[in-house]
C-alpha cells in the first residue's frame, strides 16, 4: 500500500477544501444575514402627496403619508425586523415645536405605521430635534448659540411621551446629549410607558458620511455637531458612552456609522450586556450606489459584503436603506 507523501508541494492542511462549491461555502459560513436583522430607515415629509426621490441617495425617497403605507407593506412582506421613521416638517423653529405637536408629521406617520404594520414590524422613531429646528442642531441653543444639554433633555422628555402616545414601540435616542437615556426612561416610566424600548445611539461619531442624510431631512444646520458627537479619532470614548447608556437603562445600544467604525462595533459587541446595533448611514449607501452606477464595483455584491461585514463585526441588527431589498434577496436564496 502506498503511503501519502506530504511536502511543500503537497500540503497536508488544505483550507480550500471548504471553498470548493457554493453549497460548501454556504454550509460552513460563519456569518449569516437574516431579514429579521434589518431595519429600514424611512423619511416622511409634510406637505407632499407623493414620494419625492432623493438625488444623493438613488432609490430612496421622502414619503408622503399617502405613499407610506405601500412601502411599509413591502417591508413587512420582505420580513425585515422594523422601520425607523424620521419626520420632515414644513415649519421649523428654534425649539423644534413640531416634534411635540400631536399633528406633527412624525407623530402622524408613527400612527400610520402602527396601524398598518404594528403587528408585523417593530415601529421605531427617531428621537432628536435636528429635523425640527431651524438651526439644525440636535438640541435647543442657549444665549451664546451653544447647544444647552440640560434644556434639551426637557424637550426629549416631551418628545418621548408624544412618540410613545403615537404608537412608537422603540425610541431611537440619537441626539448625543449627556443623560438622555436616564431622562427619557424616567419620563416614560412615570407616565405608564414602561414597555417602550430605548435604543441609545451610544457611539455616534461626528462623521462626514452623514452628508446625504442632511438632504433627506432638509437640514438647515449652522456650524457642526462636534461638541456633542464623538471625535472619529477616539475608540475608547465610544465604549465609555456605551457603558454609560447601558447604566442609564438603554435596552439596545448603537454604533454609528457602521463601516468606518467596525473596531468600535467589535469592542462594543465584546462587552455589551444588551443587544448591539449599527447604522449603515447615508454616505455609505451613496458611495456604493455611485460606484455601482459607474461600473466600478459589482453593486449587489458590495451591498451584501458590506452588510455581512457589519454583522461579522458584532452587530445583532443593522439599520440600512437596503433592508427591504436585501431581505428579498435572502428569501430568494440569492445570498
Amino acid at each position: 500500500m502506498s503511503k501519502s507523501k506530504h511536502s511543500l508541494d503537497h500540503p497536508l492542511v488544505r483550507p480550500r477544501r471548504l471553498r470548493q462549491t457554493p453549497a460548501m461555502r454556504r454550509l460552513v459560513a460563519e456569518t449569516r444575514l437574516s431579514p429579521a436583522q434589518l431595519v429600514l430607515p424611512m423619511f416622511v415629509r409634510e406637505g407632499i402627496t407623493e414620494a419625492v426621490p432623493l438625488g444623493s441617495m438613488p432609490g430612496i425617497v421622502q414619503h408622503s403619508l399617502e405613499s407610506l403605507p405601500k412601502a411599509l407593506a413591502e417591508a413587512a412582506d420582505a420580513g425585515i425586523g422594523g422601520v425607523m421613521l424620521f419626520g420632515i416638517p414644513e415649519t421649523k423653529d428654534a425649539v423644534g415645536s413640531q416634534a411635540t405637536d400631536e399633528n406633527g408629521i412624525l407623530n402622524l406617520a408613527t400612527a400610520v405605521a402602527q396601524r398598518e404594520v404594528g403587528g408585523e414590524l417593530v415601529v421605531q422613531t427617531d428621537l432628536c430635534l435636528d429635523e425640527f429646528t431651524d438651526h439644525g442642531h440636535c438640541g435647543v441653543l442657549d444665549k451664546k448659540g451653544v447647544v444647552d444639554n440640560d434644556a434639551t433633555l426637557g424637550r426629549y422628555r416631551e418628545m418621548a411621551l408624544m412618540q410613545a402616545r403615537s404608537g412608537s414601540q422603540l425610541l431611537g435616542l440619537s441626539g448625543m446629549m449627556d443623560g438622555q437615556v436616564a431622562a427619557v426612561r424616567d419620563e416614560l416610566d412615570a407616565n405608564g410607558f414602561e414597555h417602550v424600548v430605548l435604543l441609545a445611539y451610544a457611539a455616534k461619531y461626528a462623521s462626514a458620511f452623514y452628508g446625504p442624510f442632511r438632504e433627506a431631512v432638509q437640514s438647515t444646520l449652522q456650524g457642526d455637531r462636534r461638541s456633542y458627537q464623538l471625535d472619529p479619532a477616539n475608540r475608547r470614548e465610544g465604549l465609555r458612552e456605551v457603558e454609560l447608556d447601558i447604566a442609564e437603562g438603554a435596552d439596545v445600544v448603537m454604533v454609528k456609522p457602521a463601516m468606518s467604525y467596525l473596531d468600535v462595533l467589535a469592542d462594543t459587541a465584546a462587552t455589551s450586556t444588551v443587544p448591539v446595533w449599527a447604522y449603515q448611514v447615508s454616505g455609505e449607501y451613496a458611495m456604493i450606489e455611485a460606484a455601482g452606477a459607474n461600473g466600478w464595483i459589482d453593486r449587489d455584491r458590495a451591498v451584501a459584503e458590506s452588510l455581512t461585514s457589519i454583522v461579522r463585526a458584532g452587530a445583532d441588527a443593522v439599520l440600512t436603506y437596503y433592508a427591504t431589498e436585501v431581505a428579498t434577496w435572502i428569501r430568494q436564496g440569492r445570498i
